[in-house]
């Protein structure tokens, strides 16, 4: 195997992340139909069913076995500390009530960090397992659908944009994100709500314009933020940078007038109320 940290470690790397989330994704597929019960977390809407727990557990024991000294955070509480200063990011199933209720997309999210902030990620991991799709990214080599290089939207009129919008479904949340949503509604050509990591995988290849995602986790973003910005797609949020609490993206020729829009205002304004509230 490659040394840590060199070009040809990364892409063993990659090659392996790619394989663990086809992987979980064909569990998930073969055992949907099957499920018969889910467990409620933090709140009625965030649920996980046996189906999470099975594919993080496969996923975390490929890249312990692979990179034992790495750490691994887990959506489902799967993570080790590591040694090695790198760590893995895995939300094994990001969409869940959608994977649960059949109506609507959802994908395994496997990231790397190479570093303590959120700036450090190496390599990024989107795959949906219906369709079959596998965005990915090493940190300065570009994003790529299934092998084939992407880009952000060439889009530069904001009412004709098609934006992205993921949000987490708690009561303060949604109550927060009312004016975000009648704010971008008149702004743009039309919305789409659809889990995290393929809101941001959908700009990176082009298929978004623009998005707000409000309240997220880590695992939720880490992967699609790469695949952004490998992509193109100008990222921004609270003091003008991304992160969980809030990410304001789009492409390069809307960035400014997305950034200045009333949409943006009320969602940085929700973004700042929900980190006050604690929520």
């Amino acid at each position: 195997m490659a040394a840590p940290g060199s070009p040809n470690h990364l892409h063993t790397a990659h090659d392996l992340a790619v394989r663990l989330a086809r992987q979980a994704g064909e569990l998930q597929v073969r055992e949907r139909a099957g499920i018969t019960a889910h467990t409620v977390k933090a709140h009625a809407n965030d649920l996980v069913s046996h189906v999470d727990l099975a594919s993080e557990a496969l996923i975390v024991e490929g890249l312990r076995a692979a990179f034992p000294d790495d750490g691994v955070l887990g959506e489902e509480g799967g993570g080790v500390t590591g040694r090695s200063g790198r760590r893995w990011i895995v939300d094994p199933l990001d969409g869940t009530r959608n994977y649960l209720a059949a109506a609507g997309p959802w994908s395994v999210c496997i990231a790397l960090q190479d570093g303590p902030t959120d700036d450090d990620l190496a390599l990024a991991v989107v795959h949906d397992p219906v369709v079959g799709e596998t965005f990915s990214a090493i940190s300065g080599e570009g994003a790529f659908l299934d092998g084939v290089a992407v880009t952000a939207s060439d889009r530069t009129r904001l009412g004709e944009a098609i934006a992205g919008l993921s949000f987490d479904p708690s009561a303060a949340t949604k109550q927060l994100m009312v004016g975000v949503i009648g704010a971008l509604l008149p702004e743009v050509g039309d919305i789409r709500r659809i889990p995290s990591a393929l809101d941001l995988a959908y700009l990176a290849c082009g298929r978004f314009d623009c998005a707000v995602l409000a309240g997220t986790k880590i695992w939720d973003v880490a992967a699609g933020m790469l695949l952004a910005r490998e992509a193109g797609v100008v990222l921004g949020g609270i003091d003008g940078h991304p992160s969980p609490a809030l990410i304001l993206a789009a492409a390069p020729g809307l960035w400014e007038a997305f950034s200045t829009s009333n949409a943006a205002e009320h969602a940085l304004g929700a973004a700042a109320a929900l980190r006050g509230t604690g929520s």
